[in-house]
């Protein structure tokens, strides 16, 4: 386990670690987001199919309210959920956009709309939202080793940052 100034690097050995790593940064994100009204950060998910980017998404969302069904949105493309961040609700969309065609699809999703207020966007096969998707504030690459995973997350902004330093 290594962790710098803008870079987390984890050796996830089992679905047990990852759902641990997944928990640690909700509470990261809580902690950074929780105490403004209106603040969201994106987070791109990167990794061959398999690799664990919709694993860690759900077992993320469910650190919020483990009531939540999380469904996967490899067909509709994003699937949004309202968590509780501290004072305010906000938003947690989840996109896979695996099976875009064009990038000028995400229009038609008013995508512009979903990243206003108080939200997290998690974005598998982000490279396919391109150029229509902000910029990421934290890229994780998820790659195969072995049985488990190796987990590298990066902070590219302030906000991306913050979310480092808040895990441990």
């Amino acid at each position: 386990m290594t962790q710098s100034a803008n870079l987390v690097q984890r050796f996830l050995e089992d679905e047990g670690a990852s759902v641990s790593f997944a928990q640690k940064l909700a509470q990261a994100l809580k902690e950074v987001l929780g105490c403004e009204k209106e603040n969201g950060i994106v987070v791109y998910l990167n990794g061959d199919l398999g690799a664990g980017k919709s694993f860690l998404s759900r077992a993320l969302i469910q650190s919020y309210d483990s009531r939540l069904k999380v469904k996967s949105p490899t067909y509709t493309l994003v699937e949004s959920y309202e968590v509780n961040l501290g004072l305010w609700p906000a938003q947690v969309h989840h996109f896979d956009l695996y099976r875009l065609c064009d990038p000028e699809e995400l229009e038609f999703l008013a995508i512009r709309d979903l990243f206003q207020g108080r939200y997290i966007a998690l974005v598998e096969w982000p490279e396919k939202g391109q150029p229509v998707l902000p910029a990421a504030d934290i890229i994780i690459d998820l790659q195969y080793q072995e049985a488990g995973r190796n987990l590298n997350l990066r902070a590219y902004t302030v906000i991306g940052q913050e979310v480092v330093e808040h895990l441990e």
